[in-house]
C-alpha cells in the first residue's frame, strides 16, 4: 500500500496485485469498476450479483446493478491500458521458441514469419532483424521506436510503451479516442466527431484533461486531509485503551491487596468484584476494537480510493483520467462527506471504594465506579485515602472475627469457603426461597447506600457489564438428580516452547489420537503434538507464511484453514491440496466428521463438506433456507453421532443440524449471559459444551440444544477460554487466553 499523498511508479504497479481480481485472485479479465472506486472481473461481479445489488467484497458497500447488468458498469480504460503493456510484454516465451514476425506475412514471406529480434512500440508489432531494419527507413514509420525484444520483455521500455498507448474508440475498431464531448461528457474519436457530435463543442483530450485536473485534485487533496483525522482518531483511541488496561491493573492489584487483609468471608465477594472488572475491560475492549475496526474500515476504503486516483492522475493517459473523472469525482467527494476525526467515546476508568461496614457480612466491602478518563477520580489521587480505607477495614475486620493465616494456600482457603457457604445457604434456606432473599438482602444494600445499584451501560451495544449470575437452573427432572456431566481436572501444562518468539495464541484444538491432541499457535505459525499430560511431541509442519485458525485431524492427515484457503497436508508437512475460501469472511472454522474421512468448513453462511481428494462433496445452509436469516458460524463441531454444532455470531445463538443441514434444536436464551457464543465440543453422549469466554463458564447443553447448566466456571479455574475439544468422547481440552491448557474428565451422569 503506497503511503499518502505518494504517485506510485509503473513499475510498481505492474509488479504489485493491483492488475489482480480480488474475488478470483487471477489477472483481470474485462475489468469492470464500481462506483467504490474497486475493479473486478466481469464474470466475478456476474457471481456476486444477487437481486439487482452486489456488495463489494473489499469494502462491503452495496451498489445496485445497472439495467443493463453488470457489463454496464463503467469499462476501466486504465486498467485495460496495463493489462495490454503487460499482456503484450508476457507474450510468447523466448526459451519455448522466438516469436514470428508480424511484417513477414504481409511482404510474401513464409506465412509463419521470420524470428522476432525486435518490437516497435507505436504500431505494437514484433519484427525479425531485416523488418526491422526497413521499418527505420519508410517516411511513414522513420520516426517509431524500434526497442530490442529481449529488453521489451525484460520491462525496460515499459514507460516508452506506456506513452505511445492510445485508448481505442468501442464504436469504430482501429481509431482512438482524442476529443471530449463537452455537453454529453463522452470521449469521442475521428469518426464519432462528424457524427451525431459534429454540432458539439469538443476539445482535445489534453486540453480536457488540464481542464478538470484541478478539481480531481482539490478533492483529492480533502480525502487526503481525511486521512490524516482518522489516523489521529485512531491513536487516540488506541492511548485511550492503554489507560484503561493501566487502570484495570492498578484496581486489580487494590483488590488483591485489600482481599488479603479481610476474612474469608469476604473472598466471594473479592471473586465478583474481580470478575466485574474483567468483564468491564473485556466489554470496553470489545467496543474500543469495534471502534478500530470503523475507523481502519473507513481509512481503509478512503485509502483505497485515494490511491486509486492518484494512480490515475499519475500514470493514466488523457482518455483514461477523462473517462474515469466522474467515477473518481463522485467517490471523493463522498469520502469527503465522512467526519475524519470522529469523538471518541468515553472511557471509563475502574476505581475502587471500600465500604467501612466490614461487620456487615451482607454489606459489599469492594465496589467500582466507573469515571471518565479525561478528569481524575477518586482513586486516582487517593493513593492515601485508599490505603487509609484498607487500615480501617482490616482494623474492623480484626476486631469481629478471627484472620486466617497468610501462610494458608489461597485455593484451599477459597475452596472451602465456597463449600462452607453452599453449605450453610443449603442448611438454612430452601432452595425456591434463595433467590427472594437475594433480592432482598440486594434492596436492603441498595436502601442503605442510597445509591442504585444497576449497572453501567451504553446505548447501542458499545459497552456494557456482562452478567456475573449463575446460568437459569435446569428443569425439574434435572435438578438435584446428578443427570448432568461432571467435570473432574486431570492436568494443566503451558503450550509455550523454547523456540517461539511469540506468546502463544491458541486458535485451534483437536484430538489427534486417542491420547495425543493438536494445537493451532496462530501467533506462532505452528501446529504443536501434546499428550494429554503435557508432553511435546513435536510439531507438524505447515507451508510458510501460513499462520494455522481452526484444526481438525483426518485419516493421516491434518486439515486446517489460514486466511481464505483450506488446506490438507499429511503428518510431515506434505501438502495434499488446498482450496480457496470466501474472502468476506475473516476466519473459517473446521471439523472432522466422524467418519474421519471429510471435513467440513464455514464459508459464508454454508457449511461445505470436502472429501480427502479436495472434492465439495456437499454444501448445505444450517437450518436451511427457511432459517430466521443468514448465519455467521465462527466455531463448529461435530457429535459422534453425526449432527453439527455451530456458534452463529449474526443470531447469536447455538444451533444444532443434522448431515443434511436440518435444523434439530437452537438455544440463544438468557443462558448466554448476553455473550456471543464461543467454541463448542461434543462428548460421546452427544452433550454439547458451549464456551462463553466473557463470563468464564463452559455451559453443557444436551444434543437437542437446550440448555442443562453450568460444567465449568471461574471456581475450576477458567480465566478468559477460548477453544476447547473432546478427546476419546471423555477428555474436554481447554485452551485459556495465556497460552495454558487445562484438561478436564468428563464424568457421564450414567457412570
Amino acid at each position: 500500500m503506497f503511503s499518502q499523498g505518494s504517485s506510485p511508479s509503473l513499475l510498481e504497479t505492474l509488479s504489485s496485485d493491483f492488475l489482480a481480481c480480488k474475488i478470483c485472485l487471477e489477472q483481470l479479465r474485462v475489468p469492470r469498476t464500481l462506483p467504490c472506486l474497486h475493479t473486478y472481473c466481469q464474470e466475478c461481479l456476474a457471481q456476486l450479483a444477487e437481486g439487482g445489488h452486489l456488495r463489494c467484497p473489499e469494502c462491503r458497500e452495496v451498489v445496485p446493478v445497472p439495467p443493463g447488468g453488470v457489463a454496464a458498469f463503467k469499462t476501466n480504460f486504465f486498467v485495460n491500458g496495463l493489462l495490454d503493456l503487460v499482456n503484450a510484454r508476457a507474450g510468447g516465451d523466448l526459451r519455448a521458441g522466438k516469436p514470428a514476425c508480424a511484417l513477414c506475412p504481409l511482404m510474401g514471406g513464409s506465412s509463419a514469419g521470420g524470428p522476432a529480434t525486435a518490437r516497435c512500440l507505436d504500431c505494437a508489432d514484433d519484427l525479425c532483424q531485416a523488418c526491422a531494419d526497413g521499418h527505420r527507413c519508410t517516411r511513414q514509420t522513420h520516426a517509431h521506436c524500434v526497442v530490442d525484444l529481449v529488453g521489451y520483455r525484460a520491462g525496460w521500455y515499459d514507460e516508452e510503451a506506456r506513452e505511445r498507448q492510445a485508448a481505442q474508440c468501442p464504436q469504430h475498431p482501429g481509431e482512438a479516442l482524442r476529443f471530449l464531448c463537452q455537453p454529453c461528457s463522452q470521449l469521442l474519436c475521428r469518426e464519432c466527431r462528424l457524427g451525431p457530435h459534429l454540432d458539439h463543442p469538443c476539445l482535445p483530450l489534453a486540453e480536457a484533461v488540464r481542464a478538470r485536473r484541478p478539481g480531481l485534485e482539490e478533492l483529492l487533496a480533502g480525502v487526503d486531509s481525511n486521512l490524516a483525522e482518522l489516523e489521529a482518531a485512531r491513536r487516540v483511541e488506541k492511548e485511550a485503551l492503554g489507560r484503561l488496561r493501566e487502570g484495570a491493573a492498578r484496581v486489580g492489584l487494590q483488590v488483591e491487596e485489600a482481599a488479603e487483609a479481610v476474612l474469608r468471608a469476604l473472598l466471594a465477594q473479592k471473586q465478583e468484584v474481580l470478575g466485574q472488572l474483567r468483564a468491564h475491560v473485556e466489554a470496553a475492549e470489545d467496543a474500543a476494537r469495534e471502534r478500530l475496526a470503523e475507523l481502519e474500515g473507513r481509512e481503509q476504503m478512503a485509502r483505497a480510493a485515494a490511491t486509486f486516483a492518484h494512480r490515475v492522475l499519475s500514470l493514466g493517459r488523457e482518455a483514461e483520467i477523462l473517462s474515469l473523472e466522474g467515477a473518481i469525482a463522485q467517490r471523493l467527494q463522498q469520502l469527503q462527506g465522512c467526519p475524519g476525526n470522529p469523538e471518541p467515546a468515553p472511557c471509563l476508568l475502574p476505581q475502587l471504594q471500600l465500604h467501612p461496614g466490614l461487620l456487615d457480612k451482607n454489606c459489599q466491602l469492594l465496589r467500582l465506579s466507573f469515571e471518565d478518563g479525561g478528569k481524575e477520580g477518586p482513586g486516582t489521587q487517593a493513593g492515601d485515602g485508599t490505603q487509609s480505607q484498607k487500615e480501617d477495614g482490616a482494623k474492623t475486620a480484626k476486631q469481629g472475627t478471627e484472620v486466617q493465616s497468610p501462610n494458608r494456600d489461597g485455593a484451599k482457603l477459597q475452596k472451602e469457603d465456597k463449600d462452607q457457604v453452599q453449605k450453610e445457604q443449603g442448611a438454612q434456606t430452601p432452595k425456591g426461597d434463595r433467590a427472594q432473599i437475594q433480592k432482598e438482602d440486594e434492596d436492603a444494600q441498595t436502601q442503605r447506600s442510597g445509591k442504585s445499584n444497576k449497572k453501567r451501560k451504553f446505548k447501542g451495544g458499545r459497552l456494557m457489564s456482562r452478567s456475573r449470575e449463575p446460568s437459569p437452573a435446569p428443569g425439574a427432572h434435572l435438578d438435584g438428580t446428578g443427570l448432568l456431566p461432571r467435570p473432574i481436572f486431570y492436568c494443566s501444562f503451558p503450550i509455550r516452547m523454547p523456540g517461539d518468539k511469540w506468546s502463544p495464541r491458541i486458535t485451534g484444538l483437536c484430538p489427534f489420537g486417542p491420547q495425543e491432541i493438536l494445537v493451532a499457535d496462530e501467533q506462532n505459525k505452528a501446529l504443536k503434538r501434546f499428550t494429554l499430560k503435557g508432553d511435546y511431541k513435536g510439531a507438524v509442519p505447515v507451508p510458510e507464511g501460513c499462520c494455522p485458525c481452526s484444526v481438525a485431524a483426518l485419516q493421516a492427515s491434518v486439515a486446517f484453514s489460514a486466511g481464505a484457503r483450506l488446506y490438507l497436508i499429511s503428518p510431515d508437512g506434505e501438502v495434499r491440496w488446498r482450496r480457496a475460501l470466501s474472502l468476506s469472511q475473516a476466519s473459517h472454522a473446521v471439523a472432522a466428521l466422524p467418519s474421519r474421512d471429510r471435513v467440513a468448513v464455514s464459508v459464508s453462511g454454508n457449511v461445505e463438506v470436502y472429501n480427502l481428494e479436495g472434492n465439495l462433496a456437499t454444501r448445505f445452509i444450517p437450518g436451511g433456507k427457511a432459517s430466521r436469516g443468514l448465519r455467521a458460524l465462527v466455531f463448529l463441531a461435530t457429535s459422534p453421532q453425526g449432527s453439527f454444532v455451530g456458534s452463529d455470531w449474526q443470531q447469536n445463538s447455538v444451533v444444532v443440524c443434522d448431515g443434511l443441514g436440518q435444523l434439530i434444536g437452537e438455544y440463544s436464551g438468557p443462558g448466554l449471559h448476553g455473550c456471543q457464543p464461543g467454541s463448542v465440543s461434543a462428548d460421546k453422549k452427544g452433550f454439547i459444551f458451549l464456551t462463553l469466554r466473557e463470563v468464564n463458564k463452559i455451559v453443557v447443553l444436551d444434543p437437542k440444544g437446550s440448555l442443562l447448566g453450568d460444567f465449568l466456571t471461574a471456581y475450576h479455574g477458567l480465566e478468559k477460554p477460548r477453544v476447547t475439544t473432546m478427546v476419546d468422547g471423555r477428555y474436554l481440552v481447554v485452551s485459556l487466553s495465556n497460552g495454558t491448557i487445562r484438561v478436564f474428565q468428563v464424568r457421564c451422569p450414567d457412570s
